[in-house]
C-alpha cells in the first residue's frame, strides 16, 4: 500500500487519528515518492514520533524503533552474536569437536581445523538482528523510527548516515545484507545539538512547530471527543497564550491534552482563572514557568 498523492497522505494519517498540515503531508509523500528518511525536527511533544507510528499505520506497515542515546553503538542498533547460546552449543556438541581435532600433530593444527567448522557458529542462528539490520532484512516493507537522533554521538551518526545511504550492511562473517525492501526511515530531533550538514542533506527536512489554532483545536476534538466546543476553544487559546511567556518549556500539544483529559476528569465546564490555578502542574513542568503563569492568571483566559 502507499499514498497515492499529497491529499490521499493528509486523509490517510486524519484516519489514523494523525490530523497535519498540508506542509507535513507533502514532506511525507515525497519521501515516499523519493524513498528518502525525513528528518522530523521541532520542540518535544510536538508529534513528532507519533507522525512515524501513524504513517506506518496508515500504510499497514510494522514500526521498528530504534532509541538514541548518548554511548549508542552498532551493536545495540545493526547487530550483535549471541554468545551465550553460541556455548552452549558448543558444551553440547563438545564430541564433535573433539572429533574434528583428534588426530592434530600440534596446537596450531587444531586450532585451524576448528577454524574451519566456523561456519557453524557464526550463521543465522546465532545472530541477534536489532532495529537497523531488522529493517532492512525485512520480507516486508517496514516504517523505521530513528527517534531522537541527536542524543546519539556523532560518531553514530556518521555510521547511521552510512547505513541509510545504501541500505545495506556488512556482516564479516556472513557477508552483506542489502534491503529486500527499502523502509520509510523517519529520524526526530529535539534540537538538542545540530545534526551535521551531511546528514540533513541524505534526509528531507520537516520542522513541526506548535500548531496554528484551528489546527489545535481540530486535534483536541479528535482525541478528547468528549469535549464541549466552547470549553476546548477557550482551552487552546489559553495554551497559546501562555506559549507566547519567556517559559523554560512551553506547552506543547501533548500537554493540550492531556489539560483536557483532566478538565474532563474534574467535570469542569468553563475555563476559570481558579481552575487554571489548579490545574497548573498538568500544564507547565517547572516551577518558575507555573509561578509565571500564575502570576497572569486573568489575563490567560
Amino acid at each position: 500500500m502507499e499514498f497515492k498523492n499529497v491529499e490521499d497522505v493528509r486523509i490517510a494519517l486524519a484516519a489514523a487519528d494523525y490530523i497535519c498540515s498540508k506542509v507535513i503531508a507533502t514532506v511525507v509523500f515525497l519521501a515516499q515518492a523519493t524513498r528518502k528518511p525525513v528528518l522530523v525536527e521541532g520542540p518535544a511533544g510536538v508529534g513528532k514520533t507519533e507522525l512515524s507510528k501513524a504513517v506506518a499505520r496508515s500504510l499497514q506497515r510494522r514500526l521498528i524503533r530504534l532509541q538514541c542515546y548518548e554511548g549508542l553503538d552498532e551493536t545495540k542498533a545493526l547487530y550483535e552474536w549471541e554468545y551465550a547460546k553460541q556455548l552452549l552449543y558448543t558444551q553440547m556438541v563438545k564430541e564433535k569437536i573433539d572429533d574434528v581435532i583428534i588426530g592434530a600433530r600440534n596446537l596450531a593444527e587444531a586450532v585451524d581445523r576448528i577454524a574451519s567448522q566456523e561456519d557453524a557458529f557464526f550463521s543465522e542462528r546465532f545472530i541477534q538482528p536489532r532495529p537497523l539490520l531488522q529493517a532492512i532484512t525485512s520480507p516486508e516493507p517496514v516504517v523505521l523510527l530513528v527517534d531522537e537522533v541527536d542524543k546519539s554521538d556523532p560518531e553514530f551518526e556518521a555510521f547511521l548516515l552510512e547505513i541509510l545511504s545504501d541500505f545495506q550492511v556488512s556482516i564479516p562473517e556472513l557477508g552483506t545484507r542489502k534491503a529486500v525492501n527499502i523502509p520509510f526511515v523517519f529520524l526526530t530531533s529535539n534540537d538538542s545539538r545540530d545534526m551535521s550538514d551531511a546528514l540533513k542533506r541524505r534526509c528531507i527536512h520537516l520542522y513541526i512547530d506548535y500548531p496554528e489554532p484551528d489546527l489545535e483545536l481540530e486535534i483536541v476534538k479528535l482525541k478528547i471527543p468528549q469535549i464541549r466546543e466552547q470549553l476546548a476553544r477557550q482551552l487552546v487559546g489559553t495554551i497559546r497564550k501562555i506559549r507566547d511567556l519567556d517559559l523554560k518549556k512551553k506547552p506543547c500539544i501533548s500537554e493540550t491534552l492531556d489539560w483536557a483529559q483532566s478538565l474532563l476528569a474534574l467535570q469542569v465546564e468553563e475555563l476559570t482563572p481558579e481552575v487554571l490555578a489548579d490545574t497548573l502542574n498538568v500544564i507547565c513542568k517547572y516551577r518558575a514557568d507555573a509561578a509565571q503563569v500564575a502570576g497572569r492568571l486573568e489575563k490567560m483566559i
